[in-house]
């Protein structure tokens, strides 16, 4: 099963289709906030029953504190949200599904990306 990231579940919503996976309470917090308030309910409740939700815990905040001490070693920090979807994917064992380029940046750490359908975006 693969982690879908923000981008991912943004397309899945405006296309109106579903994808087997699960996403971050990272990526359930960035859909949610940029929808209107009376939209958020229903849109929550909508992506808690298709989406296996994975919450943040000891072994992804260790694994993000790590990524990170890395990349501000070699200076290639990425925004901290999406260094937590990382952590949370690394943690449970998956491959992130994604459009955004910036996580290329943490193959080498060991990150596993799963090929998005359309072309890669940053």
């Amino acid at each position: 099963m693969n982690l879908l990231d923000t981008d991912i579940i943004i397309e899945i919503l405006r296309e109106r289709r579903y994808e087997v996976g699960a996403i971050s309470i990272i990526t359930l917090t960035e859909v949610l906030r940029g929808l209107e308030a009376r939209k958020r309910a229903k849109v929550k409740e909508l992506l808690e029953k298709s989406f296996n939700l994975l919450n943040l815990d000891n072994e992804v905040i260790g694994t993000y504190c790590n990524l990170y001490y890395k990349l501000k070693e070699e200076g290639t920090l990425i925004p901290d949200a999406d260094l937590l979807i990382a952590a949370t994917t690394m943690s449970h064992n998956m491959m992130l599904k994604t459009k955004d380029e910036h996580f290329e940046r943490l193959r080498h750490l060991g990150l596993k990306l799963a090929q998005a359908s359309q072309e890669r975006r940053e």
